[in-house]
């Protein structure tokens, strides 16, 4: 049957399928932005669903004296051993053949397009979900004792007890990252920790004394196109998809914003070193698989062809690898910004 858009290229061809993919990726890339700062591990086809990251145990300092002559007790290797699990994620567009014979509309282009940013805001929802919830917590105010107290925003006070935090606990600067579609290369950036959270959090961290944006980092690249700026050794990365919990915090709004106007949203801002969370995908399905079934196909279950579908599927999980690398501070954000 005769139809524009979509149905002219049969079910899917190579080259088809080609293209959907290219306009999954396009989309959803730009999306990716915690992947870009977790350690990726695949798990090869037809093997296992579960996945372990395997870490040595470091040594501690050898630290008593040598005895001449005595062959001091040999050290055993030991590893540490965190599994995740693999879980499969997707959804179709339904597509009637109405829609794809006399819609003026692009219908399969429009389709792949939003298909994409749902693969990729799904991959960063689940990762988010899971490193915001990590047990090593500050809060924005000297005096908060628990999230219910928070009505203060990001300082460089928090940052800086944070950083002490992260440089006891032996957690590394992150001098690369992921590169980008494929996620297979890494590029070199200047060494420092990376705090992600909402692009409502940037007026107050472009407030924080010693804010330097990315326009004015001279030699030094951005980790990512989401990055706003540095202060001190912390860059700050944000998305809309690093959602904040409304209405958490204080019932003393004290300028801070509240979308119910009775307590204020609480903001989480995570502070990562390199390799606190870990990014799992299987092998082969890493990037988001396409598929296009176009109506006029009759089958069993649609005898007339109505209906057809553009469609995605990836296999996903992503776990917590170090929790004393990776610190959580809550705070709030003003409710009317101002510059300094």
């Amino acid at each position: 049957m005769a139809t524009s858009g979509m149905t002219s290229y049969g079910d899917i061809s190579q080259r088809t399928a080609a293209w959907v993919a290219a306009t999954m990726l396009e989309h959803a890339d730009p999306i990716l932005v915690l992947s870009k700062f977790g350690l990726m591990k695949e798990v090869p086809q037809n093997t296992a669903e579960s996945v372990k990251f395997r870490r040595p145990v470091p040594f501690t300092a050898a630290i008593t004296p040598l005895v001449e002559g005595v062959t001091p007790t040999a050290q055993k290797m030991q590893y540490e051993d965190i599994a995740a699990t693999l879980k499969q994620y997707g959804a179709p567009v339904e597509i009637t053949d109405k829609v794809a014979d006399v819609n003026e509309d692009p219908v399969l282009q429009d389709a792949a397009t939003l298909a994409g940013e749902q693969a990729g805001e799904t991959i960063e929802v689940l990762t988010w979900g899971m490193i915001s919830g990590g047990t090593n917590v500050f809060y924005a105010g000297t005096s908060d004792a628990s999230r219910t107290d928070v009505n203060d925003p990001v300082s460089l006070g928090r940052q800086r007890l944070i950083t002490r935090f992260l440089k006891a606990q032996k957690a590394r600067q992150i001098a690369l990252r992921i590169g980008p579609s494929d996620g297979q290369g890494t590029e070199p950036v200047a060494a420092s920790y990376v705090a992600l959270g909402h692009t409502d959090l940037e007026s107050d961290i472009r407030n924080m004394t010693g804010f330097v944006p990315v326009e004015k980092y001279g030699s030094y690249k951005p980790t990512c196109p989401q990055e706003i700026g540095k202060v001190e050794d912390v860059r700050y990365v944000l998305t809309p998809h690093m959602s904040p919990w409304e209405g958490a915090g204080s019932g003393t709004l004290n300028g801070m914003k509240s979308v119910g106007g009775s307590k204020v949203d609480v903001y989480p801002i995570i502070f990562v070193g390199r390799g606190a969370y870990g990014l799992v995908a299987l092998s082969g399905n890493r990037d988001i698989e396409p598929m296009v079934l176009n109506p006029g196909k009759p089958s069993k279950s649609d005898p007339l062809g109505q209906r057809g579908y553009v469609s995605w599927k990836t296999y996903f999980t992503a776990v917590r690898l170090n929790e004393a690398w990776m610190v959580r501070l809550e705070c709030g954000v003003t409710s009317n910004p101002t510059g300094t």
